[in-house]
């Protein structure tokens, strides 16, 4: 199949937009397509979304814009500008008003996570936990769709002052051996997947000959097994891309594709298992991630089956996510006794394979916090919690719990249990380990 993409420009030409999308529906697509961004391309809209069903299709909801993914004030302005007719520097302005609203950064990633040496700030990397270093290469900064509940959606709409990039493979090499500590380096975005062969080979060459001592796997974080699978299988250098990764194999590097993965009906195309058995046939490793979203993975039975069939392509269940607080969060939220109830539904009903996943998992500026569920203490109802991640390693595992609020979507909705004033974590300079 030869790749074709579909943008806010030409979206109107899909024919099943033509044939199945209102009105209403499509001036949705173009009002909430000029604030968070759209494309799609030909293998999603023909193999995929099935478009006799498709205000009720996981896929159609994954990569369309819909009603509701801004605020009915937001989608107002926006819509409001677009019919007196506004200019693009007119557009671009009530755009970017409305995305500070929407906290294009969150978890504090232009503060805290970025590194800084010598007083300088080094662009396009982060490091929050001691272990793993988030790469960005310059050249992975899009992707081959784009998902409507993405974090990181202020990559793709042309503000640089909110995008993360880097060329610096040196700087980076640098940074990793100051930091021993650091075993992990994850090549992120965007998708690094939609880079060529050959600028792929660009960027982890040079950290496969440095032979540094600490480092023992390099990730790469992905959408393409459910996006475009034939990255793997027809593209013009998918042949050259599986060689690169039999050489780190036999470097003894761990790679490990970090594939996301919303909804079964990703993994039940016969393309994307065709492209799973290639790549696991180079000795890469497959893991498996995605947020609870509500319209498009909000039952345990979902769940259940899309961990059953990971396991069965020889992929490794690795975390449920909480939708986080930004974007189009109010319209994919689900909530944290809910997201709870549906892990451990799901988790009771896979083998032991599949209980390697971790969750649901919130990722916020101190780490990441796990909801272990609800429960009673000393009559008070509360959310058991957990930090499994953490910017201070010495806070990892620790258990914690918050007042019962069955409406909260995000951690910042919980108070401390038992009339404690704060969190234990929320001390700055002992969070940062200062």
């Amino acid at each position: 199949m030869n790749y074709r993409s579909y943008s806010l420009a030409n979206f109107e030409h899909i024919p099943q937009v033509r044939n199945y999308l209102s009105k209403d529906d499509i001036d949705a697509v173009k009002i909430i397509g000029s604030v968070l961004p759209f494309k799609i391309n030909n293998y999603l809209v023909n193999e995929l979304i099935d478009w006799d069903n498709f205000r009720n299709d996981p896929i159609y909801h994954l990569t369309f814009p819909q009603y509701g993914m801004l605020s009915g004030e937001d989608y107002i302005l926006m819509q409001q500008a677009i019919a007196r007719g506004a200019n693009s520097t007119q557009l671009a302005e009530v755009a970017s008003n409305i995305r500070k609203r929407l906290n294009p950064h969150p978890g504090e990633q232009l503060t805290l996570n970025v590194p800084v040496v010598d007083g300088s700030i080094i662009k396009g990397m982060q490091h929050k936990y001691d272990q793993t270093v988030l790469f960005f290469p310059s050249h992975g900064q899009t992707c081959h769709a784009y998902c409507t509940f993405c974090f990181r959606w202020p990559q793709f709409v042309g503000d640089t002052e909110l995008k993360f990039a880097s060329r610096e493979v040196s700087t980076l090499l640098s940074y990793v051996r100051s930091h021993p500590k650091v075993t992990d380096i994850l090549f992120t975005g965007g998708d690094p997947m939609i880079m060529s062969a050959r600028m792929l080979m660009a960027y982890l060459e040079p950290i496969i000959e440095a032979d540094l001592p600490n480092l023992s796997t390099i990730r790469i974080g992905t959408k393409v097994l459910g996006y475009w699978p034939y990255r793997f299988l027809t593209d013009t250098d998918a042949d050259e891309l599986l060689r690169f990764f039999d050489r780190i194999a036999a470097r003894n590097i761990n790679l490990a594709l970090m594939a996301h993965v919303n909804h079964p009906k990703e993994l039940q195309h016969p393309a994307a298992q065709k492209a799973i058995r290639r790549v696991l046939n180079t000795g890469v490793q497959i893991r498996t991630q995605s947020p609870i979203l509500n319209h498009i993975n909000k039952s345990a039975e979902t769940w259940r089956d899309m961990w059953n069939l990971q396991v069965k392509l020889g992929c490794i269940p690795y975390y449920m996510f909480i939708a986080r607080d930004t974007g189009a969060q109010d319209y994919f939220s689900v909530t944290l006794e809910e997201s709870s109830y549906i892990f451990n539904e799901a988790y009771r009903q896979v083998s032991g394979l599949g209980r390697t996943v971790r969750g649901p998992s919130m990722s916020v500026d101190t780490g990441k916090i796990e909801v272990m569920g609800v429960t009673e203490i000393k009559g008070e109802k509360v959310f058991q919690l957990r930090l499994i991640q953490c910017r201070n390693a010495a806070f990892v595992g620790k258990i914690f719990y918050a007042k019962y609020n069955p409406d909260a979507i995000w951690f910042s909705d919980l108070e401390p249990a038992f009339g404690e004033t704060g969190f234990f974590f929320e001390d700055k300079k002992e969070l940062l380990n200062l």
